[in-house]
């Protein structure tokens, strides 16, 4: 089983540095492409998403076909390696953006939902 340092960091119960196994290590893979605007990070500039690039516009239906389309090819760019995508689904909802991803784990081949929520 591999452990990996769980996202966002904290210490655990123990005051070690808090782990999970490799299926949160994906999901928090996952959290972090989503929610990391281009030029965040030093060494990769283009990582990202761009959702919250997006904050500003006005929630809606064609909003959340943009942010699906800009997710779907940063999921294929960056994590093509470690999940395959079986489903993206983007939804505006009132002041919330909802964003559920269906993925397969290459390495076990386990099929995973994650579900995250940005209020605009």
């Amino acid at each position: 089983m591999s452990v990996h340092l769980d996202f966002p960091f904290h210490v655990d119960g123990r005051g070690r540095s808090a782990a999970v196994g490799l299926d949160g290590y994906v999901r928090d893979l996952i959290e972090q492409l989503v929610f990391t605007q281009a030029g965040e990070r030093v060494n990769r500039p283009e990582f990202g998403s761009g959702l919250l690039q997006l904050v500003f516009a006005g929630n809606s239906p064609e909003l959340a076909a943009t942010v699906q389309f800009t997710l779907q090819a940063a999921l294929q760019r960056w994590l093509q390696e470690v999940v395959e995508l079986r489903a993206l689904e983007v939804t505006a909802d009132d002041a919330a953006l909802r964003v559920r991803v269906a993925y397969r784990v290459l390495r076990t081949g386990e099929d995973a939902v994650a579900d995250f929520e940005h209020d605009l």
